[in-house]
């Protein structure tokens, strides 16, 4: 129950994320200490960075369900820890096209 607390608190900050960008009036960033980019339409753009946060904290907080059922040491937590790390290439990717999207 503990683990699924700690994921679901997670799952919470990639949402947190996502609002704070969705309200932002610049260019928001996506990768640590990395500048904004200068983008033709900020709103969009924004809406855009945010959605993906939000639509990967529902992916993200799906995927600790099984944290509520598995016995505790369970060989079945590494393919949750394979579907982060899929997660987490497939927002990099997404980010990406949005990014050169919206990119001047």
């Amino acid at each position: 129950m503990l683990g699924f607390v700690i994921w679901s608190i997670a799952a919470i900050l990639f949402f947190l994320i996502g609002i704070s960008g969705w309200k932002a009036q610049e260019a928001v960033g996506f990768f640590t200490f990395v500048k904004s980019p200068i983008v033709t339409d900020v709103t969009r753009y924004n809406h855009q960075v945010s959605i993906l946060w939000m639509v990967s904290a529902v992916i993200l907080e799906i995927m600790g369900i099984p944290f509520l059922f598995l016995e505790q040491n369970s060989p079945l937590y590494i393919l949750m820890i394979f579907g982060v790390v899929i997660l987490i290439i497939g927002m990099i990717i997404t980010y990406i096209r949005i990014e050169s999207k919206y990119k001047i």
